[in-house]
């Protein structure tokens, strides 16, 4: 479970493979630690709901505002302490890593660019990705495709005459390691190539979980609001690149663009910035070479090291 947001493995399926992770759990009352400000010193537990002694994930005192995100884990899970949820969170991560670390040893391997698309859901992530492929033919490319349920983007994905790969995660509000590396043994031959990775639309729980990824790529359009990158920081802090996209909508829209490159660079400082449309083109070039680039130089960094591998052999002769 994701103790972010509570979800499971549930139904987690893949293309062309049939073995499913199943996942129950109960529910017990709601909000066991929550608290209401009264306005004076003391908070109360809320109605209905037991006291469990846990209110160390709650910050009182800002008026009729709760904070759940306070205390070591910076999160919140009815009938969890911040130690048992910052000991889940760091069991799930390990392991995650784990996987993350052979998918890079793979990517590596195969001078693979791999990049980790991640937005809220509406923002032109699967338009976006479609006109990029379409526009970019120097490499082989493939695409893992996240979403809970149904194959729609991945066989838009496929239209474009590359390989994709569909994971339903269920349940499951993000991609994580081990689904990418069954993905990746679906594939054919990637190298020197780039793997997009379509993650769920959640600018949560993605931030959290390694892929193996060369980059994190955050993709928000301007009809989400200016104001996410400070909403979610976790994200943008996570990505190297925002791709603000529909950029051909602002003379209809109330959007400062100015002000949200400004909150991306309040939460992440070294956040790179395209502005981009795919209906228009705007930004187009700008993005397909910050993806050649960073692919050449994966490809350089790769013959480097092999070469210094064959450097260390041959002084050991």
């Amino acid at each position: 479970m994701c103790t972010v947001c509570g979800c499971g493995e549930a139904e987690v399926s893949i293309e062309g493979h049939h073995d499913e992770h199943s996942h129950s759990h109960q529910h017990k009352e709601p909000y066991p630690n929550a608290t209401r400000d009264t306005g004076d010193s003391t908070a109360q537990p809320l109605d209905n709901c037991f006291n469990s002694g846990l209110n160390d994930a709650v910050e009182v005192g800002d008026g009729d505002n709760l904070h759940f995100g306070q205390g070591p884990a910076h999160a919140h899970a009815p009938g969890l302490s911040q130690t048992r949820m910052v000991q889940i969170e760091q069991d799930i991560l390990g392991k995650n890593d784990r996987y993350a670390l052979k998918n890079r040893q793979q990517f590596d391997a195969l001078s693979l660019f791999a990049l980790n698309l991640v937005s809220s859901p509406g923002s032109g992530k699967t338009s976006l990705l479609t006109t990029t492929i379409e526009q970019y033919k120097r490499c082989p490319i493939a695409v893992i495709e996240g979403d809970q349920q149904t194959t729609h983007d991945a066989e838009r994905i496929r239209a474009t005459g590359i390989q994709a790969v569909q994971v339903n995660t269920g349940k499951g509000c993000h991609l994580d390691a081990h689904m990418v590396g069954h993905a990746m043994a679906r594939l054919n031959d990637l190298s020197g190539g780039v793997l997009f990775i379509e993650n769920v639309g959640n600018l949560v729980c993605p931030a959290a979980f390694d892929l193996g990824e060369a980059h994190k790529v955050a993709i928000l359009s301007v009809t989400e609001g200016e104001d996410k990158p400070l909403k979610y920081p976790d994200m943008f802090y996570a990505a190297d690149l925002m791709l603000l996209n529909k950029v051909d909508l602002l003379p209809y829209l109330d959007f400062d663009v100015a002000q949200c490159i400004t909150a991306a660079k309040r939460v992440n400082p070294k956040i790179q910035v395209i502005q981009i449309s795919a209906r228009s083109g705007e930004g187009m070039p700008e993005w397909l070479n910050w993806i050649e680039q960073h692919r050449v130089a994966r490809i350089q960094q790769r013959i480097a090291q092999l070469s210094e591998q064959t450097s260390r052999l041959q002084a050991m002769l």
